[in-house]
């Protein structure tokens, strides 16, 4: 029988983070389904890159490790807004899954609630891979390609990811 994981995550941006847990999630499923959350979003400070460039950057990456891709499946997945409705919305959009992977409470929690088994994944020096931290970097102007895998940092450059992320922060408040 194969069992297929799911594992969600926002991906903005996707980082060395994000790789190590999706290659130790390859490690005990046959097959993965990678959710993008909150797809509907972009051009905001906390979601800057559209789900279609979210998911550029996830492929881009797996190739870049040398992932076999031929049993993953990336899905974009909106927000529903409803936490009873969230788990059967992922469920509508994505092919079948046995077993989630996450560490995030709240999806925990709320697949736990549907029946699902939920297992967690071991962070990744997590004080310095987190999308918050590498969306800081980039605004600050240091060195946030060494947190991103080098497919990703070019991408982020090739869509003028660094100009639309210090665009999303100003104001048209009087100082």
């Amino acid at each position: 029988m194969v069992t297929r994981g799911l594992f969600v995550g926002r991906f903005q941006p996707f980082h060395l983070g994000h790789l190590a847990a999706i290659k130790y999630v390859l490690k005990k499923v046959d097959e993965l389904v990678i959710v993008i959350g909150s797809a509907q979003y972009s051009h905001r400070r906390n979601n800057p890159f559209t789900a279609g460039e979210r998911l550029v950057m996830v492929r881009k990456a797996l190739e870049e490790a040398g992932v076999d891709c031929s049993k993953i499946w990336i899905v974009p997945v909106p927000d529903v807004h409803l936490h009873m409705l969230w788990v059967s919305s992922v469920e509508g959009y994505t092919p079948k899954f046995d077993v989630v992977y996450s560490n995030e409470p709240l999806t925990r929690r709320l697949f736990m609630e549907a029946g699902y088994k939920v297992k967690s994944i071991p962070f990744h020096k997590r004080k310095f891979y987190s999308s918050t931290e590498v969306r800081e970097e980039l605004l600050k102007g240091e060195s946030w390609e060494k947190l991103v895998p080098k497919s990703v940092a070019d991408f982020i450059k090739e869509i003028d990811g660094i100009n639309r992320l210090k665009d999303l922060v100003k104001t048209d408040k009087p100082q």
